[in-house]
């Protein structure tokens, strides 16, 4: 299985605490050492990193770890493949262009007998991996029921992909992280949680390596952040755990729809 990470911000924020943490694991405290990759947005452009060998070794990822990009929503993904080679093509995120936004996607998990469900004509895959299939199959999807051009209501497009993904849930495990450069949607098979950091803000330890950080120090009154993960980061904040089939949409830090 892989590790996912994500964060939502009201402000321009880095993410390098918790990247560091999440890089430990992989090939240091975890097994996920077939590439790793992340997207930060800027606006309605985004920046994205990929490399095909282990993240605690990556020359890449200490660029990452040491020079702290700011952005209101970035998705990160460390790989262990079960579906297509270790190549940069098959790392994680994947995205593509819908209503003239770059939407990003990973997923963790593994899908079975799904090559007959996924049939997509104007999103197609690059690599080789269940993961980017069905994400072209949610886009394809997406456009098939609301049309070439973005509704006034995204929450009910949201709806929507929720839906699509209990579909895909039936076929394995499907932990996914969406975004669209405005919201970020979450959506839980099994390993999934979530911490909101506000006023006031603490101190925080990172499970994976002797990292600690004062959070009063690095932000303002009104910051409000959200971080996703796979499994929690740190063993001293109270992170919410998500059940199966539960799925979120987080807006400037905030969660907007449960």
């Amino acid at each position: 299985m892989c590790e996912l990470l994500a964060m939502s911000a009201n402000v321009p924020t880095d993410i390098v605490f918790s990247f560091t943490g999440l890089a430990e694991r992989g090939g240091v405290t975890g097994p996920h050492v077939d590439g790793w990759g992340i997207t930060f947005y800027e606006g309605k452009g985004n920046r994205t990193f990929k490399d095909a060998c282990p993240s605690s070794k990556s020359h890449i990822a200490e660029l990452i770890k040491s020079y702290p990009i700011k952005s209101e929503i970035v998705i990160s993904h460390i790989r262990q493949a079960n579906r297509g080679c270790v190549s940069l093509v098959n790392t994680h995120p994947f995205s593509r262009e819908l209503w003239g936004r770059y939407w990003t996607y990973v997923h963790n998990g593994q899908l079975t007998d799904y090559q007959t469900k996924f049939i997509v004509s104007r999103f197609q895959p690059v690599g080789e991996t269940d993961s980017e299939l069905a994400f072209c199959w949610i886009l394809e999807s997406v456009v098939n029921k609301f049309g070439e051009y973005e509704p006034d209501n995204m929450n009910e497009v949201f709806e929507y992909i929720g839906q699509l993904a209990d579909e895909i849930r039936q076929l394995g495990v499907f932990n996914m992280l969406l975004s669209n450069g405005i919201d970020l949607m979450t959506y839980c098979t099994n390993n999934l949680c979530h911490i909101t950091r506000r006023a006031p803000f603490g101190k925080a330890t990172l499970i994976d390596t002797d990292v600690v950080i004062d959070f009063s120090q690095e932000t303002t009154p009104n910051d409000v952040v959200t971080v996703i993960a796979t499994r929690p980061l740190t063993n001293n904040e109270n992170w919410v755990i998500l059940q199966p089939g539960e799925w979120t949409l987080f807006r400037k830090g905030e969660l907007i729809r449960r």
